[in-house]
């Protein structure tokens, strides 16, 4: 009976997955439709500090949608593991990029196809071969957890980063490096799920009948939830006015979960228990998404689609039969003139 529920619990965290990368995804260019056109009508961006944006209704929209996208995400994570809900992610990078290709008129050459499509194929691979973590069913669990050593350094570390980013990095060149804003969102989001994931079993033991209310931990989770998902709302922003929006999603992607799965397998101890068939389709699943993501980044101003590449093929023979019939004529031509200028030198050597 216990397997048949762990399975159902299974499936229905991966449909609300789904369900939360196709928010997420839209939500994206609701916000940009939003961004640019406060931009077209002065106001000052969000990319500047300006908060303009709470007055555009479009933006409203694409928040809500995004919120939907989270709730789910949060229901998620709370009928499956971290490590089968994150990678998941990958879908919104697929639909950000269709969407924006239709709506907001920004390129998508064959590269980015190719590299959407390896970030589903890497992210299946994952999800296959996903850890299984350690079961946590009460409050009390999550708390022993979070306050292991190893937790604590990173959690720690993460702080610390944040606060560089925000207060150093941040000022200097997060108008011009797109990996700033991002990271700020990606190391912070490590945290959020962390905490998603202690209220989601708070909310099952409430709906149990549990004091759930009065543990203290319940309301730590949900405040520092609050503070993580508004700094993420934040700088995501920043990020999206200034940046295209088919390159912040996916490198979001690759970062968040980075971030995700390395807390996840800190706090949760996720890696102890594996194959190593397990681990080498983890991590190969992991690398083809990278490698996906690289192709989206790596040739986004390349002007290349699946039309151009036999037109291309013919180019470059014409080109080349062209380069040989100019050497072939010239050729011809230099022989001419070298023939021209020997019948005078030989008919005045015969009148001498």
């Amino acid at each position: 009976m216990s397997q048949d529920q762990g399975r159902y619990d299974f499936y229905i965290g991966l449909a609300l997955a789904i369900t939360s990368s196709l928010f997420i995804g839209g939500s994206f260019i609701l916000k940009k439709k939003g961004l640019l056109r406060l931009a077209r009508k002065g106001s000052t961006r969000a990319g500047q500090g300006g908060h303009a944006y709470l007055k555009e209704w479009l933006w409203w929209a694409g928040l809500l949608s995004m919120g939907a996208g989270e709730v789910a995400n949060f229901a998620a994570y709370a009928f499956a593991p971290a490590t089968l809900v994150t990678p998941l992610g990958a879908l919104s990078v697929l639909v950000s990029a269709i969407l924006s290709s239709y709506f907001l008129k920004e390129k998508l050459n064959l590269h980015g196809k190719i590299g959407c499509l390896l970030c589903i194929l890497g992210s299946t691979v994952m999800v296959i071969h996903a850890p299984k973590e350690e079961e946590i069913e009460t409050l009390n669990e999550m708390a022993h957890k979070l306050v292991d050593p190893g937790f604590m350094v990173f959690a720690t570390a993460i702080v610390i980063m944040s606060l560089m980013l925000i207060f150093v990095v941040g000022p200097r060149h997060g108008q011009t490096n797109i990996l700033v804003y991002i990271l700020i969102c990606s190391v912070i989001g490590a945290l959020s799920v962390s905490c998603v994931k202690g209220l989601g079993i708070a909310i099952k033991e409430l709906f149990a009948g549990k004091p759930v209310l009065n543990h203290p931990l319940a309301w730590i989770l949900l405040l520092s939830l609050i503070m993580c998902v508004s700094t993420q709302i934040n700088y995501l922003n920043r990020a999206l006015d200034i940046f295209n929006t088919s390159l912040v999603t996916p490198i979001y992607y690759v970062f968040f979960t980075t971030s995700v799965l390395t807390c996840s397998a800190i706090l949760f101890k996720e890696w102890q228990h594996m194959s190593a068939a397990d681990i080498i389709g983890s991590f190969s699943g992991f690398l083809t998404i990278i490698v996906g993501i690289f192709l989206l980044h790596a040739f986004k101003d390349v002007s290349f689609t699946i039309s151009n590449l036999p037109v291309s093929l013919r180019k470059d023979d014409h080109s080349m039969n062209g380069s040989l019939t100019n050497i072939y004529e010239s050729y011809n031509h230099d022989e001419e003139n070298h023939l021209g200028d020997s019948e005078p030198r030989s008919e005045n050597i015969s009148s001498r």
